[in-house]
């Protein structure tokens, strides 16, 4: 997955060498760019990370001319994303999978696989 990630943003606590912020974006670097997992370590939540992590990959100079930056996310994280710049404003633009692990589709398992596949 990392070799084939386009750009990496990862935050490291010195001290202690943990990684404690992560996100990734893949991109033509012309027209689309997908930011893909943004991850901050629960106790550094709250600190203004995730925050650095977004800015940091919205003002990179290797994405300054892609036209369109995207991201999927949580109901609650809209509100955050929201104060980043990006909207859920997206034309008729609907979310579609195709995918083999059955919980990306039933994430609270409150359907049979069997259900899930019809």
């Amino acid at each position: 997955m990392l070799q084939e990630t386009d750009l990496l943003v990862t935050s490291v606590h010195r001290p202690t060498d943990r990684l404690v912020g992560f996100a990734r974006v893949i991109t033509d670097f012309a027209y689309l760019a997908v930011i893909l997992d943004v991850i901050v370590a629960p106790d550094w939540r709250g600190s203004g990370l995730g925050s650095l992590l977004v800015d940091t990959i919205v003002g990179h100079a290797r994405l300054a001319k892609v036209q369109s930056l995207e991201l999927v996310c949580q109901p609650s994280l809209v509100p955050f994303y929201s104060r980043h710049g990006f909207t859920d404003r997206v034309g008729g633009s609907r979310l579609m999978r195709r995918t083999a692990h059955t919980l990306l589709l039933d994430p609270e398992g409150t359907h049979s696989s069997a259900a899930t596949m019809q």
